[in-house]
């Protein structure tokens, strides 16, 4: 009997999936191999907040072959604070900084996604591609750390974006972020897909002499072309674990997150 109710179960799940991939089709929401080459996400439907969708269909003049591949596309953003607090009893920090909005490593996985239709954009394809950056955080950052009674405690850097994802090469807000950390005695701690974060060792072994620094470079999977197709743009497994041994080296305490277990 359990079996039968298990296998019932599993055809009820692949009969939604189809249902589900039935209806991507119907709407028009998917996307061209040729035009998201490079990207994991296969769709990019509209935000849930929008009160119009958008649906792509050829409409007899083969208009569809026409339209270009997702280009990464950059924004300024400038908010009013720059540390996120959160009061929640199930979350290890209370205050995290997020130099970007979407990110264009593009982990399918993401469970940022969501956070772009605030921005009136996509979770699909628009999370990865359009993104937003905030040129002017690390001078937000000392003035709100200047704050009379402001109390110091660990900042999360990379919880709803990847800090050092490709763009962080030309905008270097991260760089800059932690300089002001530095100057300020602040402790940090950041999570990162990218290899990049050994440009800042300088900066982060002088913090960690003091306690002041931590690094966790997250790797789901030792498959080199899995990691390809599941996080696109960031680096490879291999790079990451060589950016743990030369951050460890380097006196900085490092550590690997894997979330999620991907076999």
């Amino acid at each position: 009997m359990e079996q039968i109710v298990r296998a019932d179960i599993a055809a009820f799940g692949a009969g939604r999936a189809e249902m589900a991939n039935a209806m991507i089709e119907q709407s028009g929401m998917r996307v061209r191999p040729d035009r998201n080459r490079g990207r994991s996400a296969g769709i990019n439907p509209s935000g849930r907040f929008e009160p119009v969708s958008r649906h792509v269909f050829d409409d007899g003049w083969n208009s569809l072959e026409e339209l270009p591949p997702f280009k990464t596309e950059v924004q300024v953003e400038k908010p009013r604070t720059i540390i996120t607090r959160n009061e929640s009893p199930d979350i290890s920090f209370d205050r995290s900084i997020n130099p970007y909005r979407g990110c264009e490593h593009g982990c399918v996985y993401c469970f940022a996604r969501p956070t772009h239709a605030f921005m009136g954009l996509s979770p699909g394809l628009d999370f990865e591609s359009k993104l937003f950056a905030k040129p002017d955080a690390a001078r937000m950052l000392d003035r709100e750390l200047s704050k009379p009674g402001y109390q110091p405690r660990t900042i999360a850097i990379g919880t709803n974006t990847d800090p050092y994802q490709p763009i962080e090469k030309q905008y270097r807000i991260m760089r800059e972020i932690l300089e002001v950390l530095e100057a300020r005695g602040h402790p940090v701690g950041i999570v990162t897909k990218s290899a990049l974060v050994t440009r800042d060792i300088d900066i982060l072994s002088r913090m960690a002499e003091r306690g002041l620094a931590k690094v966790a470079l997250s790797v789901t999977t030792m498959d080199r072309m899995l990691a390809r197709t599941m996080e696109p743009r960031a680096s490879t497994p291999t790079k990451r674990l060589e950016a743990i041994r030369q951050l460890s080296d380097a006196g900085i305490p490092a550590s690997v997150m894997v979330a999620p277990i991907i076999p």
